[in-house]
């Protein structure tokens, strides 16, 4: 087993990156939080990984931080998810938001990710909710910030990923008072650099 890799970075593509061990360039596939956080080719790198064996093929999954790895083995661990689902889960939402929809059965939120319906994310609120909630010390029924479902699907549709919008939603929705789902989206859009 590979727990870790730590090398230079040679090359970052959408799904994976490229990490130089020792003269040998291993293929890590990871995160986009991961991804973001490496910050660009030539850099130094350390990733905690979990190497998945099939018939005929090796795979290594890399992450920056525990917490990703711990989630990405226990999502890989119920029925019906592999590591290409899992990664786009971790992919789509941050570790702790997916947590909180886990924990929470917010089937809603879990059904927005691409290759996850709505009996996969029952199974997965079922399988992992006791688990997560017990590990990450959340309460289930105790919410983060409430999410407007029209704004997220305003954002999504505008080509932004579902933890880009959750996290401009957040952040706009600190402290203020009630507003309208355009005046979300607007703030949000501003938030995101557009």
């Amino acid at each position: 087993m590979i727990a870790s890799v730590q090398g230079i970075v040679e090359f970052i593509g959408p799904d994976h990156l490229v990490v130089n061990v020792g003269g040998v360039g291993l293929q890590v596939f990871t995160s986009s939080a991961t991804l973001q956080s490496i910050g660009g080719t030539g850099r130094r790198a350390r990733l905690v990984t979990h190497l998945h064996v099939t018939e005929d093929a090796l795979s290594l999954y890399g992450f920056a931080a525990d917490e990703e790895l711990r989630l990405f083995k226990l999502l890989t661990g119920v029925s019906g998810i592999g590591p290409k689902t899992a990664l786009k889960m971790l992919s789509s939402l941050a570790a702790s938001d997916l947590v909180t929809a886990i924990v929470n059965a917010d089937e809603g939120t879990l059904t927005r990710i691409p290759g996850v319906g709505k009996k996969t994310a029952a199974r997965i609120c079922l399988e992992l909710k006791a688990t997560l909630a017990k590990e990450w010390s959340l309460t289930p029924g105790v919410k983060g910030p409430v999410m407007d479902d029209d704004a997220l699907d305003a954002l999504t549709s505008l080509g932004y990923s579902l933890a880009e919008a959750r996290n401009a939603l957040a952040a706009v929705q600190q402290g203020k008072k009630k507003m309208t789902v355009e005046e979300k989206v607007q703030r949000a859009l501003q938030q995101l650099g557009r």
